[in-house]
């Protein structure tokens, strides 16, 4: 199948060595041209309607546990491996 490519964006010599990343950003900033900002605010609106319908409030206050225990553990972590400033 032939690669579509715009019109208005020259080849590259390294064209289909893209980066997961690199696609996202670039479908991302299409996106956002084509449709505006207040598409991606209405989309994220209607998604997050929707997983709170989904899930209860237990479910997001555990998520929220969990992710302030790997913030905690992840200082802690930054804390030991920092040379200790006393010394110096």
């Amino acid at each position: 199948m032939a690669e579509r490519r715009s019109t208005d964006q020259p080849a590259t010599t390294n064209e289909g060595n893209m980066s997961v990343r690199e696609a996202g950003r670039k479908g991302g900033r299409t996106t956002r041209a084509r449709y505006g900002a207040e598409f991606f605010q209405e989309i994220g609106a209607k998604g997050g309607k929707a997983v709170s319908e989904r899930y209860s409030n237990e479910h997001f206050r555990e998520i929220g546990r969990k992710g302030g225990r790997r913030v905690a553990e992840l200082i802690a972590r930054a804390k030991r491996l920092e040379p200790d400033q006393e010394r110096e």
